[in-house]
């Protein structure tokens, strides 16, 4: 769904390409996902990103308190724009445009 390019399962861990930068996901036997953001992009435009993402089933989340726009993505105070959408395990990733 997010376009990352598998290079390799070695039993320990998987292992993804993200333009040339190595991003390696460890196994564990069990887990459970903390409620913060674990991993985050930045993009040049985070409106264009989360409607491309939706359009591959990505759905993003909504929090009480934070005001976000139909898209699901919040202005900060210091202006940066930010969306969050979980993985398949529960972790929270997040989308940021930063502020010019």
């Amino acid at each position: 769904m997010l376009g990352l390019t598998f290079v390799a399962d070695d039993g320990v861990a998987l292992v993804f390409d993200l333009a040339g930068t190595a991003l390696r996901i460890a196994r564990v036997d069990s887990f459970t996902p903390h409620p913060f953001t674990v991993l985050g992009w930045r993009v040049a435009d985070v409106a264009t990103t989360v409607t491309a993402l939706e359009r591959r089933g990505v759905r993003f989340e909504r929090y009480a308190g934070l005001e976000q726009d139909a898209l699901g993505i919040w202005l900060s105070p210091a202006g940066a724009r930010v969306a969050w959408f979980k993985d398949p395990d529960g972790n929270v990733l997040a989308l940021s445009q930063l502020s010019k």
